[in-house]
């Protein structure tokens, strides 16, 4: 198992991935939760739980992000403006909270298994990953400006300083990928 997704015993998923590749997913999904940003439920101090009652009927914003990559994360969900205002204002906040608990969990469980070539997810951990797998390369792809019908990226000379985020971009398919397929064994 290297640089690929298996099934682990017992569900979930596990993939073996050297210093290298765990610095680099590290560093990502990091990178995503400084863009996603923080929570914006109600603050609580050390030791305290914010309260999920004002949490259930805090407004989210009501404008799509200015940013092309959240723009990307949190797209309008119908065309006419009004609706699209009213729906990101009652879910963005849940949207944004779950992209920043996969991250997270991505976070965590490369840290957890820094010190061993495997790293081994559970069923709710593999879905996570999945999440954040895949917004990161929305996020990428954003930034890269990739469209189905365009392959120049991919014949990029290595010169281009485009070339390191192609590779990521291509390296996150393949674990993105092989993830689904364990899945859905």
């Amino acid at each position: 198992m290297t640089g690929y997704f298996e099934t682990a015993p017992g569900g979930g998923a596990a993939i073996a991935l050297d210093e290298v590749e765990v610095s680099i997913l590290r560093s990502l999904a990091v990178q995503l939760l400084e863009l996603i940003g923080p929570g914006d439920g109600p603050e609580s101090g050390p030791g305290e739980s914010a309260d999920p009652l004002a949490e259930l009927f805090a407004d989210g914003p009501s404008k799509p992000p200015e940013d092309p990559a959240l723009a990307r994360l949190f797209p309008d969900a119908y065309e006419d403006a009004a609706d699209s205002s009213d729906f990101r204002r009652y879910t963005e906040n849940d949207l944004r909270s779950r992209k920043r608990d996969d991250a997270l969990a991505m976070v965590r469980t490369l840290d957890a298994g820094a010190g061993g070539p495997v790293i081994r997810l559970s069923p709710d951990e593999s879905r996570q990953w999945l999440g954040a797998l895949n917004d990161l390369r929305l996020t990428i792809g954003t930034r890269l400006d990739v469209d189905e019908e365009d392959n120049e990226l991919y014949r990029l000379p290595d010169s281009d300083p485009r070339k390191p985020m192609v590779m990521a971009y291509l390296w996150l398919g393949g674990l993105q990928e092989t993830l689904v397929e364990t899945l859905m064994r």
